[in-house]
């Protein structure tokens, strides 16, 4: 049975909850991106406040296990369990009113806030699986990225220069730890520019799905996947290079879309700046 029915299979189970107004495919299986380690992602949308009882019926009634169980954190509920037939699944709970309010801080009032963002990406891309009103009312909210988000999260993202500039001192004193913590997080930086760029919501905190990008992208430096792969695994002096060479692409890529805003000059002084050696 593939993924996708046997999600649809437990929205039935879901829906039997008067409390539940909707079920959401989120994730890899609701864009067709899933492997052999993909689990299924739904999001359930509810009137007023699961029990604990609510959230382990369903788990129940397919004869599954709990992997974890976590209380209400964050206006979200969350589990995961296995079903009988070792299915895993992860379950993200809000409340409807949160899921609207969560949209609207990002489509509205432009935050950046990558959990908010999520939801916005599970919105676009999901599949409903129940409750076809209210999540077509959600997607009409996602439907318009908005500029200024755009533009917030060039703004956040493009100021690289904090720890940047000591890669080279990280570099020779083989301060390995810091100097891949700092690569990995201008890599992560450069994708949130990107994503602004291309005015797409971040779909996971954390990068998930790297390989995709190439697809996703249409605004991106040549070569993409390739060289973020390469500055990971290559050969670190290589990788400094080409990731120094990522950062201008996408400062160019940037210049060419928005070469209006304000701050751009001052970006670009301050990321040239590299930390001096002392000759004394």
């Amino acid at each position: 049975m593939k993924l996708k029915e046997i999600a649809s299979n437990m929205a039935a189970i879901y829906k039997e909850n008067k409390k539940v107004q909707a079920v959401l495919l989120a994730g890899s299986v609701s864009r067709g991106w899933e492997d052999k380690h993909s689990d299924i992602e739904l999001n359930i949308f509810w009137s007023e406040p699961p029990t604990d009882e609510d959230r382990m019926f369903p788990v129940r009634a397919v004869g599954g296990s709990i992997i974890e169980f976590h209380p209400f954190e964050e206006e979200e509920w969350a589990e995961s369990y296995l079903t009988s037939q070792n299915i895993k699944l992860e379950i993200s709970s809000f409340l409807t009113s949160t899921a609207h309010k969560w949209i609207k801080e990002v489509v509205k009032e432009y935050e950046m806030d990558y959990g908010k963002q999520c939801m916005a990406s599970s919105v676009f891309y999901g599949v409903s699986l129940y409750g076809d009103r209210v999540i077509t009312e959600m997607k009409k909210e996602v439907e318009v990225y908005p500029d200024q988000l755009a533009q917030n999260m060039i703004e956040e993202n493009l100021a690289l220069w904090s720890r940047w500039n000591n890669r080279y001192a990280l570099l020779d004193r083989n301060e390995w730890i810091m100097l891949y913590d700092l690569m990995v997080g201008v890599q992560k930086k450069l994708l949130g520019t990107l994503f602004g760029l291309n005015k797409l919501y971040i779909h996971h905190p954390s990068f998930k799905w790297m390989h995709k990008y190439s697809e996703i992208f249409t605004i991106k430096p040549d070569h993409l996947d390739e060289r973020l792969s390469r500055i990971l695994i290559g050969d670190v002096h290589e990788s400094i290079r080409e990731l120094e060479l990522l950062i201008q692409e996408v400062f160019n890529l940037v210049e060419e879309h928005y070469n209006d805003l304000p701050f751009l000059a001052a970006y670009k002084e301050k990321i040239s700046f590299v930390r001096p050696e002392n000759k004394g």
